[in-house]
């Protein structure tokens, strides 16, 4: 786990925890054979993950498209005046 958490900026105990979410959530899996822990990543979880990042970032894609058309509207409304 120390190799693991050498190149963050962190406390070990501190990367321990973040561990420990990753794996209550299914994204990791860790293994421990007497003072080794060996993580390994869950490919279909993060797959998961991965689309629900990705529709997450089209709607909120598209919110902003919106909010931009809604002020241009806005701001033109307000010149014609």
């Amino acid at each position: 786990m120390g190799e693991l958490a050498e190149p963050f900026d962190m406390a070990l105990p501190s990367f321990m925890k973040h561990v420990g979410i990753l794996e209550r959530t299914g994204l990791i899996r860790s293994r421990k054979s007497g003072r080794i822990r060996t993580c390994t990543l869950e490919q279909k979880n993060l797959a998961a993950a991965e689309r629900w990042f990705a529709d997450q970032r089209a709607t909120w894609a598209s919110r902003y498209q919106n909010l931009d058309g809604l002020l241009e509207k806005l701001t033109g409304e307000d010149r014609g005046s």
